[in-house]
Parts: structure tokens; sequence; C-alpha cells
């Protein structure tokens, strides 16, 4: 289990900080723009105005924490909502690109399992304060 979550955090931090740094320095060619209801979704997103940012941003920190094993269980929980919309995006309004989101969501996953021990508090069916 050890090699496999220090592969999938290796792959999500790498893969997570490469993106996000590319919306800041635009270094990976795309295709053309999105069109029809992914576009409208995509125009959206963009449109608010702080939302791409704000998310970037957080890929590029919490890609940095997994690649450098800091922090590494906060970093995958806070990314797994990305990882989810990912897969989500790429496998109902693009279905060519199913395998990034497959890319993103299954180590995310072998993380979460990696980690299950630092998330026991998170599942805590009544919280009590002192």
């Amino acid at each position: 289990m050890k090699i496999t979550v220090l592969i999938s955090r290796i792959l999500l931090g790498f893969l997570y900080l490469v993106f996000g740094l590319d919306y800041f320095l635009h270094f990976i060619p795309y295709q053309p723009a999105h069109t029809g209801v992914t576009g409208a979704f995509v125009a959206g997103l963009k449109g608010v105005g702080y939302f791409y940012p704000m998310m970037k941003a957080i890929q590029i920190a919490a890609g940095l924490a997994l690649m450098f094993n800091r922090y590494a269980p906060f970093a995958a929980v806070v990314v797994f909502p990305i990882s989810l919309n990912v897969l989500l995006f790429h496998t109902i309004l693009v279905p060519s690109g199913w395998l990034m989101g497959v890319f993103l969501f299954v180590p995310n996953i072998l993380l979460g399992f990696g980690y299950r021990k630092y998330y026991s508090g998170m599942f805590t069916a009544k919280a009590v304060v002192k």
C-alpha cells in the first residue's frame, strides 16, 4: 500500500501542479473552445471572475503539498471535489476526455483509502464541543 500511496500522491500532485500553473502561464496548447452546453458551463465558471483563479491556486497549493508530502491528507481532501467534477465533466459533457477524469479521480480515491486513519475524526456522526 505504501508504494500505491506514493505513486498516487506524486501523480496527483504533479497533475494538479501542471494544470494549475497552465492556467496562469498558458504553456499547454488546447483544442478550440467548447461549444453548446459544455461551452455554457465553462463560460459560466469563467464569467464569475474569481472561480477559476481561486480553483487553480488551490490546485497549485495542493499539488505542491502532495508532491512534497506536506499536509498530504488535507490536500487530498481539498482536491477531491475538483477530481470528482473533472471526472463528471469529462465523462458526461466531453466523453472523449474521460481518461483525464480517471487519472485524477482514481489516485484521489487511493489516497483517501491510504490516508483513512487521518480522516477518522471527520466521520463523526454527532460532534460534541467541549
